[in-house]
Formats: structure tokens, C-alpha cells, sequence
């Protein structure tokens, strides 16, 4: 399969609702969409036109309790220095992810990613919410109500874009592009250092009774191409492909990382990959809380990393002098 431009590809265009979305700044507001009135809002009363899913929302120039809804949009917002109040997680037991830092430890829990709580929210009082249109649809008006609200489309876009999103929500666009452009710079020094170019690698989550291989465009399969690697070919569902345990071999590659919540813990790797150890030489167990769920700047930075401690373990990929 033709290498495509080191997982980059997405950056090659443009946002699709452009970064240069914010269309104005006034005291008094205006635009198609004032969203809410909760929130203390930017003391000076002043307010940006914010393109997205949605429309055009107006926002505080400079938001202070913001509320987030996706994995995407707390590492963009913690990464940018804007921490947000409240948060969305997969996981409410085990809170945020321990890989965004301190600064991000008292960051609170509303609901779930797929279930927001709309009262927990209201309760932190924020002047910006920030949501996804594919999840939470049908929660826009509530949370207009609440405090304007911005939408990206999907989690399923190229995370660099929904970067591209938060920062314009959050009026930092030209730090996100910094915080981008270090990332592909890291992308580079790994794929210089071990000369991955021309080799494979697969991402495999154990996930009941299937193995979920993650593709080319999803957060970890675009990080391994940024860093130089070659997904296999498959017939990918979206992001992602789910296989029976019996077909594990259809997982095959140069070097393959399995992910679990500890990867250290026994039985981290399932018995279908595990009883065909000899067909996988270069088998790693990764961490699912940044490889899987830890999209954006932070959580591509941590998981490039990784990736490069386990290439300086493998026998199969020597760093160079």
C-alpha cells in the first residue's frame, strides 16, 4: 500500500469549518447565535464569532469556566492552559486521565461522554461549552441554554481539525498550530531515529468477545504513521475494524501493540494473540487511557513517548547514532 504523507494528511487541508472562524469581536455580542446566559463570561464583556457544526455562536473572548464533553476537547483545552471546570469522561470512577498532569486533577466530572449531565453542568455555571454534534445532538438546545455552546461535527474527524476547533472556540489558535507543529516534529525524530519507513504496525483493543484493530485514521493509527509506520491494508469500518479471535492473525505486522487499562496486569494480552506468540515477534502492551482515549496534543506527544521507548527495547528496530 502506498505510504500516505506520514499521517499528515489532515493537515494538508484546511478545517472544513475554518480555523479562521472567528468572524468578529465586539462588546456587545450580536451574531446568528447567542447561546446562554450562564456563566461569568469574559469580565470585559467582549465576544467572538465562532463558526461551527452548528452555525455561528458568540463567545467570550477570553472564556474562564469552560465545560467539555469530549476526550478531544479537555487534552486540547489543558494542553492550550485553559483548564476546563467540568468534563465529560468514559470513565467517571477513574476521572481524568492521569497523563493530562496536575493542573488537570480537579477538573469535574459531568456524566459520561455519550450522557452528559445537563444539571452538573449548569451547577459549574460556564461561559463556554463545547460539545460534538455526532454525540450530542440532541442536547444543543439544553446546553445553549446553560451557556453558549460549540459543536465539532465528529470524534471521528482527524483529530488535528477538532484541535483546530477548540482552539478557535477558545481564541488560541495560533498556540494549537505550535502545539501541532511540535507533534509532527516529534513524529519526524522518531521515524529518523529508528527508520520506520517501510514498516507496519497495528493497534489491537481486546474488547469482549472481538479484537478491535484500529486503522489509519484513527488517533493511534495516525500517530504510528506520523512516526513513520504503515497500517496493513483492511476493509476499515470508519476509524476502526472489529475481528473474532479466530482471525487474529489478520492483525499481523512489524510491530504490534495491544492495549489494555494495565498493561502490565495479567492477562493484559488474550489468549487468541498470546497462544500465537511466534507469529507476533515485536508484541507490546500499551495503556488504553492515551493511546485509545487520549486524543489531542498532550495525549499524541505521551503515546509518541511510548513509541519511543518500546523502539529503543525492540530488537527489530535499532536507533540510529
Amino acid at each position: 500500500m502506498p505510504q500516505t504523507t506520514r499521517g499528515r494528511t489532515a493537515r494538508l487541508l484546511p478545517f472544513a469549518l475554518p480555523a479562521a472562524a472567528v468572524l468578529a469581536v465586539s462588546a456587545c455580542g450580536g451574531g446568528a447565535d447567542t447561546g446562554g446566559s450562564g456563566g461569568s463570561g469574559d469580565a470585559s464583556g467582549e465576544t467572538r464569532t465562532v463558526e461551527h457544526a452548528r452555525g455561528t455562536t458568540e463567545v467570550p473572548a477570553d472564556p474562564q469556566k469552560v465545560v467539555v464533553l469530549e476526550p478531544v476537547q479537555l487534552d486540547t483545552s489543558v494542553a492550550l492552559g485553559t483548564v476546563p471546570v467540568g468534563a465529560a469522561l468514559f470513565d467517571e470512577a477513574a476521572g481524568v486521565p492521569e497523563y493530562l498532569g496536575e493542573e488537570a486533577a480537579d477538573v469535574q466530572g459531568v456524566g459520561t461522554v455519550p450522557e452528559p449531565d445537563i444539571e452538573e453542568i449548569a451547577a459549574l455555571e460556564p461561559d463556554l461549552v463545547i460539545g460534538t454534534e455526532s454525540r450530542h445532538s440532541a442536547l444543543y438546545d439544553k446546553l445553549s441554554d446553560v451557556a453558549p455552546t460549540v459543536f465539532m461535527e465528529s470524534q471521528a474527524d482527524p483529530w488535528q481539525d477538532n484541535v483546530d476547533l477548540v482552539a478557535s472556540a477558545l481564541g488560541k489558535e495560533d498556540e494549537a498550530e505550535e502545539l501541532l507543529g511540535d507533534y509532527e516534529a516529534r513524529c519526524d525524530e522518531i521515524a529518523e531515529k529508528y527508520g520506520t519507513e517501510g514498516s507496519t504496525a497495528q493497534v489491537i483493543r481486546p474488547r469482549d468477545d472481538v479484537l478491535s484493530l484500529y486503522g489509519p485514521t484513527s488517533f493511534a493509527g495516525s500517530t504510528l504513521e506520523c512516526a513513520g509506520f504503515t497500517t496493513p491494508e483492511h476493509d476499515w469500518e470508519d476509524i476502526s475494524l472489529d475481528i473474532s479471535p479466530e482471525k487474529v492473525l489478520d492483525a499481523k505486522a512489524d510491530l504490534v501493540l495491544v492495549t489494555a487499562d494495565d498493561p502490565d496486569a495479567d492477562g493484559a494480552v488474550p489468549p487468541s494473540i498470546s497462544d500465537n506468540e511466534d507469529e507476533f515477534p515485536e508484541l507490546y502492551t500499551v495503556e488504553n487511557s492515551f493511546w485509545i482515549a487520549g486524543v489531542g496534543p498532550k495525549g499524541g506527544m505521551t503515546v509518541l513517548d511510548d513509541l519511543d521507548r518500546i523502539l529503543d527495547e525492540s530488537d527489530a528496530f535499532e536507533a540510529s547514532e
